[in-house]
């Protein structure tokens, strides 16, 4: 890592599916609520594959702001793996996640790594929630029966709003679908996760790309993946010398 990417101290990571209408007043809001960040801050558009016009609005956008990093993948190939480019990108020494949607509210982001004091992971907790009924329905079912199955007690899995010492990230090997697991996968690692309230907005722009079928019933091999991965990780310390 060089000298000027050590400095930095936010990485903004937003995973984009045919997100075109979102796309300016999220950055327009992600300025407002970061421009003045102390260390500075970047924000990585990650495209994953849209068919839309997502990709120009992220390049109209970095022509603009050299604070935005564009990233283009080959097609469409989830969240797992938008997110991953950006991870791999991130030269923040903190990495905020959220989506492009509005949903996730970008003035919530301070109080988040205000957190990061005593914190590696700072999960955020949807209050209020601005969803229909079946979209509340199927998180909650998806969640409990991760917590279930991992021994957790992560209150919302589902919020992508989250920020993460980046240096934890380098350390994990996604899989498609496991960023539902994050904060799970990153308590392994070692980190130290809090989780703070923060506020839920009604979709303005796009369709859910998520339901029952791909929240419990997609997920439900993953979490016996991750319930085996605690169970076999290699824990150990090394004796102190006499």
């Amino acid at each position: 890592m060089t000298a000027i990417e050590s400095s930095l101290r936010v990485s903004i990571v937003v995973p984009v599916y045919n997100e075109e209408g979102s796309l300016d007043p999220l950055y327009r809001e992600l300025d407002a609520a970061l421009g003045g960040v102390e260390g500075g801050c970047e924000f990585i558009f990650v495209d994953d594959g849209s068919v839309d016009g997502s990709a120009q609005k992220i390049a109209e956008l970095a022509e603009k702001d050299p604070r935005v990093r564009p990233i283009a993948l080959e097609g469409n190939h989830g969240q797992s793996a938008a997110f991953d480019a950006g991870f791999r990108a991130a030269r923040g020494e903190f990495t905020v996640t959220l989506d492009a949607d509005l949903q996730n509210d970008p003035q919530d982001i301070p109080r988040l790594l205000a957190e990061t004091d005593h914190a590696d992971v700072v999960n955020g907790v949807r209050v209020n929630r601005r969803d229909t009924w079946v979209r509340r329905i199927s998180s909650k079912l998806a969640n409990g029966f991760r917590n279930r199955m991992t021994g957790e007690t992560v209150t919302d899995v589902g919020c992508s709003l989250r920020a993460i010492r980046t240096s934890y990230l380098r350390r994990l090997k996604l899989y498609d679908g496991m960023h539902r697991f994050l904060p799970t996968l990153l308590k392994m690692e070692g980190a130290r996760l809090v989780e703070i309230p923060v506020s839920h907005r009604p979709r303005r722009f796009g369709e859910s790309k998520y339901g029952i079928r791909n929240r419990l019933f997609v997920g439900f091999v993953d979490v016996f993946a991750v319930r085996w991965m605690q169970r076999r990780a290699i824990r150990y310390r090394l004796r102190e010398k006499p």
